[in-house]
């Protein structure tokens, strides 16, 4: 894939909701044209087809993640704290990008396939997020992971499937209030409290 002019790279964006919507199956190269106003031609020029398209723009967003769950991976504080930071991070892109989120999902089995996307998903998310689990077992802050990357995969998916919702449902709920309430979920779990436990 050659690279793409900032410009044409933004106007591509366009087409990140039509694949949300269709799949990347029903999608062609004339819907994707038409819905970003980049000329089939120029889309043939820069892209082998519609699933490079896609990997651009996955990668794109799998970059926006990569960069703020790196910034509250690395904070000051214990890891259930960061790990908080991370939820609010990646809900954060989620709730800019949700066209390219709810693309990320329907077409979550193509992007696996995908090496270079695969890759990067790791490398964005469930690498920070096992150390992060791993560093909470150490500081007491957290319980010790039996399997610390599926781990990170589920609260992948966690934080995800409720920004998607939010983001869908157009509830306009305050970002930190639903982080809040995921954070909650992650740290806390279902398990009813010890009597005479105080707390949210």
């Amino acid at each position: 894939m050659r690279e793409l002019p900032v410009q044409l790279a933004t106007k591509l964006y366009g087409a990140a909701e039509l694949i949300a919507d269709q799949g990347l199956d029903n999608t062609k190269i004339d819907d994707i044209a038409e819905a970003s106003g980049v000329p089939k031609a120029t889309l043939y020029y820069y892209f082998t087809g519609k699933e490079e398209i896609l990997a651009f723009l996955l990668k794109d967003l799998l970059t926006a993640i990569a960069g703020d769950v790196a910034v509250a991976v690395s904070a000051e504080g214990r890891a259930s704290e960061r790990l908080a930071g991370v939820v609010r991070a990646q809900l954060g892109v989620i709730l800019r990008n949700p066209a390219s989120c709810r693309a990320l999902v329907g077409d979550l089995g193509r992007v696996t396939r995908l090496p270079e996307l695969a890759a990067a998903l790791s490398a964005a998310f469930y690498e920070p997020v096992e150390k992060l689990l791993r560093e909470g077992a150490e500081d007491g802050s957290l319980r010790r992971a039996e399997d610390p990357m599926s781990e990170a995969v589920m609260i992948f998916g966690t934080v995800t499937i409720a920004g998607l919702m939010e983001a869908i449902m157009g509830a306009h709920r305050e970002m930190d209030a639903i982080a809040n309430g995921v954070a909650r979920l992650l740290l806390d779990g279902l398990a009813p409290r010890s009597p005479g436990a105080t707390g949210a």
